[in-house]
């Protein structure tokens, strides 16, 4: 016999099978076996709700499509110049065959194609849809007081119109490196909302006092069994402390569906009370997350910007640094050497930028905005894989400029070259997931078997980006996965 204030871990049970004795519907065991079910079918109901809640914001996708319907037929895209995301020139005299959710060949102009429906591009310029590798799809779009305050259902809404306008502006994949993305890239693979491709990190992983510790002092110190702050419980970030720690918070992001790793490896300036100088977590606490990433077969990058957060990284098995605008030679020729990629955005000061009240955090952010010159240069020094995003956070204002920040870094690189780097370079920085990518196949590349993300732009990439800064009005067609959203042709 049990009784009432008998607990699960003190009953029999626990410790071997259970004898036949008639109905068990309420014994401990089928009890606990219902609690255990109920969550699991709640935390699901979650997530299928937050999908339901964004329907009513699905975009009339196929509106602008004009004569384009849906159906097997492939659609012919002819009467361009190409611009294949390779950084090399425009060429002419081309058209691409597009079946299904990929490009299925890149034929002369000449050849005739039995059945495909024909899209004439007027002779603008075809290129692949753009992708942005450092772009907070939960956090761009929101202040960062709405973000700490707002309910987490509102956080879902704002970010799935941003999302719609984010593809509208033409990126077709970002990479997302930190935020509760998971739902709204549901979301979107599903066709419940349009947007990009969404490759997503999951919670950026924090050490106490880290860039991604935004409890306030009077928070502190926490118990060691303690519920998780606001921030956590959103999953925007997780606090960990030791191996052990961030072992398990790696694991958890790994299970809800991480593509990639994001752990803070350094201070910043968007937070409160970490110094941009400071160094975060320990090679061997580093290095225990780059094991976990690296069993299920993906990465880690590290958000950091001084020398020595960024040599430590690489030493424990980062294979991406983040921001590091900060970085000597003897930094940058370590990236080199271990084939380390870095992602660079163009932190500038400029009117572009995220806007921060407070002095102390606009003093570091211009010394950053310093060291960003510094950092292209010495990035094309020494040949590093350098790979472009924007870091849009908690700046609704300013979402749109996401490409006027890509063409204003003219002043650093070759337009066809930086056009390169925000689609086939950063579709190869994109494929480091590994076995964790969830979209298998080449992206941000007009090339037989790539996915068809295709733009129809009028520019011309031979001598600058700057059609990049208005797509609504130079933006005449936005394809993903062969499905076209908008088509003003």
């Amino acid at each position: 016999m049990t009784t009432s204030n008998e607990t699960p871990t003190s009953l029999p049970w626990r410790f071997g099978p259970i004898r036949a004795a008639g109905c068990r519907c309420n014994s401990p065991l089928c009890q606990r076996l219902h609690q255990r079910i109920t969550e699991d079918l709640s935390r699901r109901s979650f997530v299928g709700g937050v999908a339901a809640m964004l329907a009513p914001f699905a975009l009339p996708s196929l509106a602008n499509a004009q004569d384009l319907k849906e159906g097997p037929r492939p659609v012919l895209l002819t009467n361009l110049r190409l611009f294949d995301g390779s950084g090399n020139a425009v060429r002419e005299g081309e058209q691409v065959l597009v079946k299904g959710k990929h490009i299925a060949e890149v034929l002369p102009a000449s050849t005739a194609v039995e059945g495909a429906q024909v899209l004439d591009c007027q002779g603008k310029l075809l290129i692949p849809g753009l992708i942005d590798v450092h772009w907070h799809t939960m956090l761009a779009g929101i202040s960062q007081l709405a973000a700490v305050s707002a309910d987490l259902g509102y956080l879902y809404l704002v970010a799935a119109k941003e999302a719609q306008r984010t593809l509208m502006r033409g990126f077709t994949s970002v990479r997302d490196p930190g935020g509760p993305a998971f739902a709204l890239k549901r979301a979107i693979d599903e066709g419940i909302v349009d947007g990009p491709r969404i490759f997503p990190s999951g919670a950026m992983i924090s050490q106490t006092s880290g860039h991604g510790d935004f409890r306030l002092r009077s928070d502190l110190p926490r118990a060691p069994n303690a519920p998780l702050s606001l921030v956590e419980s959103a999953g925007i970030a997780m606090i960990a402390d030791g191996e052990t720690e961030v072992m398990r918070r790696v694991r958890e992001q790994l299970m809800l569906g991480a593509s990639q790793i994001k752990m803070l490896a350094g201070g910043g300036v968007a937070s409160m009370y970490d110094p941009l100088d400071s160094t975060q977590f320990s090679e061997r606490e580093l290095r225990a997350g780059v094991e976990v990433a690296s069993d299920w077969n993906t990465y880690v990058m590290a958000h950091v910007y001084t020398p020595k957060g960024i040599q430590r990284s690489i030493r424990a098995g980062v294979k991406c640094i983040e921001h590091g605008q900060l970085a000597d030679e003897a930094s940058v020729r370590m990236m080199r050497d271990e084939g380390v990629w870095w992602s660079l955005q163009p932190f500038l000061q400029d009117e572009d930028s995220n806007v921060y009240p407070d002095p102390a955090r606009r003093a570091s952010q211009k010394q950053v905005a310093e060291g960003t010159v510094q950092a292209y240069a010495l990035a094309h020094k020494y040949g590093i894989k350098t790979g472009w995003g924007t870091d849009m956070l908690f700046n609704p204002k300013n979402t749109g400029s996401q490409g006027r920040q890509l063409a204003k870094l003219t002043r650093f690189y070759d337009p066809l070259k930086l056009l390169g780097q925000a689609t086939g370079v950063n579709g190869d920085l994109l494929a480091l997931s590994g076995a964790r990518n969830p979209y298998p196949g080449v992206v941000g590349r007009i090339a037989p078997k790539a996915w068809a993300d295709l733009l129809v732009v009028d520019g011309n990439p031979s001598t600058g980006l700057d059609f990049l800064a208005d797509p609504e009005k130079n933006l005449k067609l936005v394809m993903k996965d062969g499905k076209i959203y908008k088509n003003t042709l």
